[in-house]
């Protein structure tokens, strides 16, 4: 049997709920159709927002929203999507689709979303293709509250009040999309570039985010950060994980093996070994840990659905992908001292979804679910906390058979995640407290064949249910977790 170890006595960082981001990016139908259909479509919607699916994503807690980009956002001159809309520039969205971007979801409007969402703001900036001037006057339209051209121009446009910009990204993927640039090269023009992201506000500032490595590029982190550390807030991390190591041919969505799932999670795990190599870097120039470590792209990436538009990145998802999503985010928490920020790609209909759309229509995919169950671990403090485990899978895919963080929030609640990686095993786990005794345990648990999914034939076909198979004993807990399944616990201690 395996031992979940809990020691409420060792209080470590605080888990940001900022780890549990999202991102959007004008890719495929993420942001049409997806999030916005226009305040005269049938669809039910505010402002142009679909109601269904911000109220889905303000039940998940939904903390901060990544856009424009992604590759888009070095593509993208924010002057062509203020203003009246019939008199926005259209463009070809030259990254996703080669299609017609026509600019009616701009600052304004990802504005309107994140205030129906409650969430905060991430905006990507554009340094790949666009100037200083332009970066600098964007902040200054959206964040000025005095006399001023930018400041004016956001007045005449309707919005009165400066918007709060929380976090402000200065490129992406400035290595690739953004620029194909050097480390040294993209370190002097970030130096330059945040200069003129000026802090308009009187009581807080903007926290400022340097593009860092892809996956491995170690050495991407040491100059950016040897060059521009004390210049940024943060420095963001992008991984996917990706089942076949052929770019073309990543293996399907749907149909895969039990091998294949097992490399995937092997590969999902891979996010532990990079944080810890990168946050070893950053620890160099940054022993205080005051640069965030900013994984602002991860998730799982396979080939689109068959008969779908390659360029739109359209994946269904199954629980393969909540496994996924739960190892991630236990690695995320165990790591939030250094950890202050995640964003899932992408949001809707994008990669690693939490919901997907089809018209009307409305889906919850088993990753939503994850976050979901995983909640109310933002804000909270991580726990130490520690459990043996074993190897199981295939012999190209070995993995650990169980995935935990445990956390505690401010009213004293225990948040305590586990997920059994077997596809075939049924584990039981007991929880032991170095200190204090439960009070009261309770559980929800999403579990299923490694391959199911929800569909908008089925939509409910994966969805949490009460957990119940476990009892509480002289302090001690007792469960036994189902294959492929994720169990959240609530625990209350006794006064």
């Amino acid at each position: 049997m395996a031992k979940l170890y809990v020691n409420p006595g060792n209080p470590k960082s605080k888990i940001s709920k900022e780890i549990y981001g999202h991102f959007s990016e004008h890719l495929g139908r993420c942001i049409y159709e997806g999030l916005y259909v226009g305040e005269d479509s049938p669809i039910p919607n505010t402002n142009g927002m679909r109601n269904d699916v911000v109220n889905a994503l303000k039940e998940i807690k939904i903390p901060v929203l990544r856009w424009p980009g992604g590759c888009f956002a070095d593509e993208y001159h924010w002057m062509d999507g203020i203003g009246p809309k019939e008199n926005r520039k259209k463009m070809i969205n030259t990254h996703w689709g080669g299609v017609v971007e026509d600019n009616s979801f701009g600052t304004h409007e990802y504005m309107e979303l994140c205030r129906q969402l409650g969430c905060e703001t991430y905006i990507n900036g554009n340094l790949g293709s666009g100037t200083v001037r332009e970066m600098s006057e964007w902040v200054e339209y959206m964040t000025f509250s005095g006399v001023s051209p930018m400041a004016d121009l956001r007045k005449e446009n309707g919005h009165e009040e400066p918007y709060t910009v929380n976090y402000f990204g200065v490129g992406n993927e400035n290595w690739g999309c953004g620029g194909n640039m050097r480390p040294e090269h993209y370190a002097d023009e970030y130096r330059r570039y945040q200069t003129y992201v000026r802090d308009y506000y009187k009581d807080k500032k903007i926290y400022k985010i340097a593009c860092g490595p892809n996956v491995d590029d170690y050495k991407w982190t040491d100059t950016v950060m040897k060059i521009a550390g004390k210049y940024m807030d943060g420095l963001s991390l992008h991984y996917y994980t990706i089942p076949r190591d052929e770019w073309e041919h990543k293996g399907s969505a749907t149909f895969f093996d039990e091998d294949m799932y097992y490399v995937t999670l092997r590969k999902a795990y891979r996010m532990e070994e990079l944080i810890q190599r990168h946050s070893a870097i950053m620890d160099h120039y940054d022993p205080k840990k005051k640069v965030g470590l900013i994984v602002d792209e991860w998730g799982t990436w396979y080939d689109v659905e068959p008969g779908t538009n390659p360029g739109f990145l359209y994946q269904q998802n199954t629980m393969r992908d909540a496994m996924v999503a739960a190892i991630t985010l236990n690695i995320f928490n165990k790591h939030s001292d250094r950890v202050r920020m995640a964003n899932i790609a992408q949001l809707v209909n994008v990669l690693q979804a939490v919901i997907l759309t089809e018209g009307e229509r409305m889906i919850l995919t088993p990753t939503y679910h994850i976050f979901r169950m995983y909640r109310d671990h933002q804000d909270a403090t991580l726990l130490d906390s520690s459990m043996k485990t074993e190897e199981i899978g295939a012999s190209n895919g070995r993995v650990p058979n169980l995935s935990e963080s445990v956390s505690r929030a401010k009213d004293g609640t225990i948040t305590i995640t586990i997920a059994n990686l077997s596809s075939e095993t049924n584990y039981p786990v007991e929880i032991v407290f170095s200190e204090g005794e439960p009070e009261t345990v309770t559980g929800t648990i999403l579990h299923h064949a490694i391959f199911m999914c929800n569909t908008f034939e089925e939509p409910d076909l994966v969805h949490p249910k009460e957990f119940t198979d476990m009892k509480l004993e002289n302090g001690v807990t007792t469960l036994h977790i189902p294959p492929c399944g994720v169990v959240s616990l609530k625990v209350t201690m006794k006064k």
